[in-house]
């Protein structure tokens, strides 16, 4: 097979590197760092969503999965991170199952990445609330009208199914969208029992910089995060190695 030489083209490109580096005498700790990146990419608004994360899975047949979530919690000092989803979901059902999930944050314009691997456990229900009771109105509807991830017969059969729960809670349909819908002072949506946060308790962190010539700067960070407790963890001191690229 040949391949197009205009897509060749355009996939070879032209890289810019900001050839940043890491201290010569590796922070004692990679979360400080990831936050401080995080909070840049937020800051310097080059990408629409500078929190979306790749979260990898393993499904019943060892067959790896990932897609896009947005981060919505990070917690320097324990060295977690929280995202939120319906738990009958693939990825919470395939996260439960294995106990283990790999994230990668990758903030192209500044050439920086953060690659973690760790255990994840189900966020508190007050912590769920919380996140829940703070999304758009129409979103928390649409949490209670999806059966993520399950076969659906069609478009139409959806947005049957959220007419229905907003019939429910009292919303009167006048239009499409957003603006068709008349929601009652003072709706209350709670959270349906199967939809809430998950917290990755991260064993391994890896930075990694873009460098001219591929000559990248990596650096992993490994911990022992010891037994669970009270819904989480004590984990023990962070070690660094610096990788070649």
């Amino acid at each position: 097979m040949t391949a197009d030489p205009n897509v060749a083209g355009a996939l070879a490109g032209s890289c810019t590197f900001a050839n940043e580096q890491l201290p010569d005498v590796l922070p004692a700790e990679p979360f400080a760092t990831f936050a401080t990146w995080l909070g840049e990419a937020h800051a310097k608004k080059t990408q629409p969503n500078p929190n979306a994360v790749t979260l990898a899975t393993v499904d019943s047949h060892g067959a790896p999965q990932a897609r896009v979530v947005l981060c919505r919690g990070v917690d320097q000092t324990l060295g977690t991170i929280t995202f939120f989803t319906n738990y009958d979901s693939d990825k919470g059902i395939q996260a439960e199952q294995a106990g283990k999930v790999a994230a990668v944050f990758h903030w192209d314009h500044l050439d920086r990445q953060v690659r973690m691997v760790g255990v994840v456990v189900r966020a508190s229900a007050a912590v769920s609330d919380a996140y829940f009771a703070r999304r758009p109105v129409m979103s928390r509807i649409a949490a209670w009208a999806s059966a993520q991830s399950r076969p659906l017969a069609s478009r139409a059969a959806l947005m049957a199914q959220n007419a229905e729960i907003e019939k429910r809670f009292g919303i009167v349909r006048t239009g499409d969208g957003d603006a068709g819908a008349i929601v009652p002072d003072g709706l209350v949506v709670p959270r349906p029992e199967n939809w809430g946060g998950f917290v990755l308790w991260t064993q391994s962190v890896e930075l990694w910089l873009g460098h001219s010539w591929r000559l990248h700067d990596r650096a992993r960070y490994e911990r022992d995060l010891g037994a669970p407790v009270d819904g989480g963890f004590a984990p023990g001191a962070w070690s660094a190695q610096r990788l070649q690229p």
